[in-house]
């Protein structure tokens, strides 16, 4: 307390000091003259906030909390009381070098003898939701992210506060006293997303002992993308800290390619189906199998024995799906990939776009080995979250696949909405051959060692441990570990994929974000 009065004593001396000065130099301060010649009159000002991103049921997405600005007049006992609460001394102490008022944060909105404390919106901080899409700024301006896609459009709506002072002959704002103040209106126009902030809420808290990965959640009749969180995050406030992170925290991951492993069995599977070859077409997994003097392992020792593709699908059986893979047109199982949503680039808006990732060619599977990895998903294969989620909701919607979509439309100040209008849904399997699927995902989501098995809800699934050809620094090999389900099983309406980089495998790193998830959705869905 002691010190602290000290530089308050400090500060009214030096604002007298600096006072007496003035009034000896008044004649050639340029800004005075310019206040003085404008009728007695000063105005100061700022933005107060810019248009906004909301989520799609009108929720703020940023423009989330306010900051007090507090006006003050260098020549006034008010700069004195106002220093208790003073956030930013270094703007505090360079507006006491003039004579005129200025605007410096506060912690309080009512501080005893400072007249005028106006609300200003903080655009972003660091509890920011969904930072990877809506991204930051800097000095006022979009960096990346919707910030940066629709800065011009963000700018375009604006509200201002403004505080006017009457000023004497010599330029000096008559202390404490001001004629007029507006506080600016809150502002309604913004970019409506498909995101729910609720649901973004529970997709990052289940997120957050994640080193580095990515979740997504899919309405999956609409395609809307209700969630999407990458890990690690960058700091909003100072993203510089953050640029030699190997982690890469700036990349979406979600929209980011990547090793895929097992969870293309779907897709084998599928073609197979859609080819008329039955689901119980059988095969006696021996543990190993030779593709032209290659050995493919299962990783269970001795095999699984005789299998149909319900259970191939259940225990992840890589010789299984091999074989299934030869009676399939090379022609034929990389159209059904490409129809899934695999290879496909999805362009969202200016600066977020989802990678294309990589299937191989015909030409490229036409030699047996190439095409027994790409059975199980290994090999040069790589793809998304957003299209292993996208391919999940087509399953989970009975063969119909929507087009993903992340922005709804813009609305303006007026009151007019621009609705954004996307691709319709399309078939890209049989309603039987989807039903299948649903069967064997099922299976594979509630098979007695699942991590995904809830008492809440009850899901369909399918686990992934990706091999990456990288290395830890123990010479462990690092894995891509997914799980991609849908819920609730009984009549879907959501698909969730997460992918955990370098982690144990997709049951023990990913299955339990997934439920984390689904059950933060069902119970926030059963209160409405």
């Amino acid at each position: 307390m002691v010190v602290r009065s000290k530089m308050v004593l400090a500060v009214c001396i030096a604002a007298s000091a600096l006072l007496l000065l003035k009034i000896f130099t008044i004649q050639f301060d340029e800004k005075v003259i310019s206040a003085s010649l404008g009728r007695g009159r000063y105005v100061i000002s700022e933005i107060k906030e810019y248009a906004g991103i909301y989520d799609c049921n009108g929720k703020r997405l940023n423009n989330r909390t306010e900051v007090y600005r507090a006006v003050i007049n260098p020549n006034d006992e008010s700069a004195v009381k106002a220093f208790p609460y003073v956030v930013d001394y270094d703007v505090y102490e360079n507006g006491l070098k003039g004579n005129l008022p200025f605007l410096c944060t506060v912690s309080e909105d009512e501080i005893d003898g400072v007249p005028v404390i106006l609300k200003k919106t903080q655009r972003t901080d660091n509890n920011q939701l969904a930072r990877h899409i809506i991204g930051y700024t800097s000095d006022g301006n979009g960096v990346c992210g919707l910030e940066y896609a629709y800065n011009k459009f963000l700018h375009s709506s604006y509200s201002e506060n403004k505080a006017e002072y009457s000023v004497n002959a010599v330029g000096s704002v008559l202390s404490g006293l001001y004629s007029e103040v507006n506080e600016g209106e809150k502002i309604n126009a913004g970019i409506v997303t498909a995101l729910d902030y609720d649901i973004q809420q529970i997709c990052e808290n289940a997120m957050n002992n994640c080193e580095a990965g990515a979740a997504i959640v899919m309405d999956i009749k609409s395609g809307e993308i209700k969630a999407c969180a990458s890990r690690p995050l960058y700091n909003q406030e100072n993203p510089a800290e953050n640029l030699d992170d190997e982690n890469s925290p700036f990349v979406n991951k979600a929209f980011s390619a990547y090793s895929v492993g097992s969870i293309f069995k779907l897709v084998t599977a599928a073609a197979a189906l859609e080819q008329g070859i039955s689901p119980e077409f059988s095969y006696v997994c021996r543990g190993v199998t030779d593709v032209e003097g290659q050995e493919f392992s299962c990783h269970k020792w001795g095999g699984h024995g005789e299998i149909n593709m319900y259970e191939a699908v259940e225990y992840s059986c890589n010789p299984y799906f091999i074989e299934l893979s030869k009676y399939i047109d090379s022609d034929f199982y990389i159209k059904t990939a490409k129809e899934l949503g695999f290879g496909e680039e999805i362009n969202f808006c200016r600066g977020i776009t989802s990678d294309s990732g990589y299937i191989p060619t015909e030409r490229e599977i036409s030699i047996p080995a190439e095409k027994a990895n790409i059975s199980f998903g290994q090999g040069k294969l790589t793809a998304t979250p957003l299209q292993i989620c996208r391919m999940t909701a087509a399953i989970a919607n009975n063969g119909m696949m929507s087009y993903p979509k992340l922005v709804l439309g813009l609305k303006n100040e007026d009151g007019t909405y621009e609705k954004y209008t996307y691709p319709k849904n399309e078939r890209v399997m049989s309603y039987l051959t989807a039903q299948k699927l649903k069967e064997c995902m099922y299976a594979a989501a509630n098979s007695e060692n699942s991590y995904s098995k809830s008492s809440i809800v009850i899901s369909g699934g399918k686990t992934s441990t990706a091999q990456t050809g990288r290395y830890n620094s123990d010479f462990t090999e690092k894995m891509n570990c997914w799980f991609t389900g849908y819920f609730p099983a009984e009549a879907p309406k959501y698909a969730v994929t997460v992918m955990v980089e370098n982690g144990v495998s997709g049951n023990v790193s990913a299955a339990p974000i997934y439920i984390k998830i689904a059950e933060g959705i069902t119970k926030v869905e059963s209160m409405k």
